[in-house]
């Protein structure tokens, strides 16, 4: 007699109506007020960014599943094109397109083809690209543009600082909290809405905070990630800002500024490479919300939102050891 046996596809898994392709596509479309505002303040390099990016993931997934992986090509799911938006709004508006398709290259080829393709991978492959580009090219991809409404022109444009690199280089040059603060252009309500300098999708917090809703209306993400990332760092940094306010920003400053909202909501969240119990989502957050704090308040870096995501990518596999659930019928030694 024939025996039918069961065949598990790779993760990322899910039940219901729900596949891969939509997943991809709904985060797609929860990045959508992120990209607009991006293009309002940037212009024509938003698209551009975003263009090379895409297309670059799109074709390098295609080459190396084609000729080096010598299986079907996925490029139809939509997870290349989640990485090539991601990537794009993690760099600067007036990066170079050669940069742009060396970090695609390094996204998909490495983070992710190396390791079997999706569902494989054991870190965010947007962040891969954006870190190895960091380290590569530090001028450029820490060289800003200052945000010009509905400049719709590709030209060499005004560069500025970010609030966070103000606020790095102010207290290394023993400034106080007060004088720093009164020094940045940029109030709480540009914060909010986008009008500062940063990476293309992390400028807005009130267009990530609606992706962010989208998402868990659709149920592509849950909770736990962003609350338990956002809510370590508000206490975190409340607390030392309650020590020393003329040494430690708001809980509100570290919130709205840099790559915090963008990488607790998009980055931070990814299937693959997040933790699968909701209480190591909890931890795994936990673990994101100290380490960028950490960073940003003794590091090097103004930013440490990326190295904490890909830190606690590879603390993942112990989470999910440590809080898998016991098994229906197995005895608990005491």
């Amino acid at each position: 007699m024939a025996i039918n046996k069961l065949t598990v596809s790779m993760s990322p898994h899910d039940y219901g109506k729900n596949s891969v392709k939509k997943i991809m596509y709904g985060v797609v479309l929860a990045m959508v007020p992120a990209l607009l505002v991006s293009v309002y303040f940037f212009g024509l390099d938003a698209i551009r960014v975003n263009l090379i990016a895409i297309a670059s993931c799109l074709f390098f997934e295609w080459f190396f599943q084609k000729f080096f992986l010598k299986g079907n090509t996925t490029i139809a799911d939509g997870s290349a094109i989640v990485t090539g938006m991601l990537l794009a709004f993690n760099v600067p508006s007036n990066l170079p397109w050669w940069i742009i398709v060396i970090g695609s290259l390094v996204a998909i080829g490495i983070a992710k083809m190396s390791f079997g393709g999706l569902g494989n991978n054991p870190f965010n492959p947007a962040l891969v690209g954006r870190v190895f580009l960091l380290i590569s090219f530090p001028v450029q991809m820490t060289t800003w543009p200052k945000v010009s409404v509905l400049n719709f022109t590709m030209t060499d444009a005004e560069t500025g600082a970010t609030p966070l690199a103000l606020l790095k280089e102010g207290l290394n040059n023993g400034k106080s909290m007060t004088e720093i603060i009164d020094s940045i252009p940029t109030s709480y309500v540009d914060m909010f809405m986008g009008q500062m300098g940063g990476s293309l999708g992390e400028i807005s917090a009130l267009a990530l905070i609606i992706g962010g809703l989208y998402m868990l209306f659709r149920k592509i993400i849950t909770w736990h990630i962003p609350v338990a990332i956002l809510g370590t760092v508000a206490i975190f940094t409340g607390i030392l800002w309650g020590i020393d306010p003329t040494k430690y920003a708001t809980p509100l400053f570290h919130i709205f500024t840099g790559g915090m909202l963008l990488g607790a909501i998009f980055m931070a969240t990814d299937m693959v490479t997040s933790p699968m119990t909701h209480k190591g989502m909890i931890i795994y957050g936990i673990g994101i919300g100290v380490i960028t704090v950490l960073i940003r308040v003794w590091g090097a870096y103004p930013e440490g939102m990326s190295f904490a995501i890909l830190i606690m990518n590879a603390v993942v596999p112990l989470i999910n050891n440590w809080t898998k659930p016991k098994r229906f019928g197995e005895i608990i030694k005491n």
